[in-house]
């Protein structure tokens, strides 16, 4: 199989990879998730008119003369708070006094703020006048009856959450989240936790993996294997029968011991490609295994979590219904110039500096590899055909460290 191009991957691995099915969840554990259907607003809210202030509810054409060196002299009739629902009414030459959030009073327009007034022995001065409408909220002005709230394929944030509440939804449907299975493989590789001999390494790279699942609220189950055909074979089947797509660390490239991908040709998966013109991440291989997408991942750090941020990723948040997928962007200015290749996607990770004129991408120098990543707060892509991004120049970063 050919290698492909950074963007025919992509287009090939969010093409092919529909969206889990939907489940009702309900609103107190909403944040993050992804709204698979369009949701309306099944009352009024607010369901009467209300006040916006601490005050006095009036008819807004007995105060047009106020102000302080003549104020208008109301009569006191009654007051209501919120939530109260006694029958009370304004007329001409009257006031009621009115709590934030309470129901106007039939007959008042307006509500006079408290700082405007003042009141002695039932006679309500008020010095500044207060027009039709004032200080009013009307009745459905946040959400009416109907109203579209929220559409198919939005990450619900704190606030529209808040909303569909206010709204009168108790559960909305969601898209299921994906769950992940992660295999990382090698003779060399210890889960954490474990006794570490010398020439072995902790699997970092799982633990990186999983993290950023986390963010994205999707679940992981983790498997460490040696580099065993039979075990390969065994962990790729167990984890498949409860996760919703897998993901494998290790064994994606030529080496002798490199044989997760040759694995899955045995098992039957359906491979849609295998290397990809891109740098680092070159050998990650992508397809279908039981209808379940899998990705196979290279070992070495930075390769792995390039691979995994720029394939995978998007993979992930296409099966969990989103419709943006991939990274947060933003734009930056580089403070040197970066160097591509013509014949491939090349990556380079960076860190950020907030200026008076912008964002600042500063190239990180490869010394440590799990340091140096962890050091980077973004990366900027310089893609296939361009060899070259001029210091200065003003372009989209991905975000790695404000996600």
């Amino acid at each position: 199989m050919p290698e492909i191009s950074f963007n025919e991957a992509l287009a090939m691995t969010v093409g092919s990879i529909v969206p889990l099915p939907a489940e009702d969840v309900p609103i107190g554990k909403l944040t993050g998730r992804v709204a698979a259907s369009p949701v309306a607003s099944l009352i009024d809210t607010p369901s009467v008119d209300i006040s916006l202030k601490d005050g006095y509810a009036v008819i807004s054409s007995d105060i047009a003369g106020a102000s302080p060196v003549c104020p208008v002299q109301l009569r006191l009739t009654g007051s209501r708070m919120a939530g109260s629902s006694e029958i009370i009414r304004v007329v001409p030459g009257t006031t009621v006094r009115i709590m934030s959030g309470a129901a106007i009073p039939d007959g008042a327009d307006a509500v006079v703020a408290e700082e405007f007034t003042a009141c002695d022995n039932g006679t309500v001065s008020v010095s500044a006048p207060s027009a039709r409408g004032r200080n009013i909220l009307k009745k459905g002005t946040d959400a009416a009856i109907g109203d579209l709230l929220v559409e198919k394929g939005s990450r619900l944030s704190p606030s529209q959450i808040g909303l569909l509440a206010a709204a009168g939804h108790e559960k909305i449907p969601v898209y299921r989240s994906p769950r992940v299975g992660i295999v990382a493989t090698g003779d060399e590789v210890v889960a954490v936790g474990r006794k570490i001999r010398d020439g072995m390494v902790f699997a970092s790279n799982l633990v990186t993996i999983a993290s950023w699942c986390s963010i994205y609220g999707m679940s992981s189950k983790q498997r460490v294997v040696n580099d065993s055909a039979t075990a390969i074979r065994r962990a790729i089947s167990d984890v498949l029968r409860t996760a919703d797509c897998l993901i494998t660390s290790g064994g994606a490239w030529k080496g002798e011991r490199d044989r997760v991908v040759q694995i899955l040709d045995d098992m039957g998966w359906k491979k849609t490609f295998h290397r990809v013109r891109m740098g680092p991440g070159k050998a990650i291989g992508f397809g279908h295994l039981a209808s379940k997408p899998v990705f196979c991942l290279p070992g070495g750090p930075p390769s792995n979590q390039m691979a995994f941020l720029q394939l995978a990723l998007p993979g992930l948040l296409k099966l969990g219904g989103h419709t943006i997928c991939g990274l947060p962007v933003a734009h930056a200015i580089i403070t040197e110039a970066v160097q591509g290749q013509k014949d491939w996607t090349q990556f380079i990770h960076g860190s950020l500096r907030r200026t008076r004129d912008g964002l600042e991408f500063r190239p990180l120098k490869l010394s440590s590899r799990l340091q140096f990543m962890a050091r980077a707060d973004a990366i900027v892509m310089i893609a296939e055909g361009c060899e070259k991004l001029e210091k200065g120049s003003r372009v989209p970063v991905q975000l790695v460290s404000r996600c």
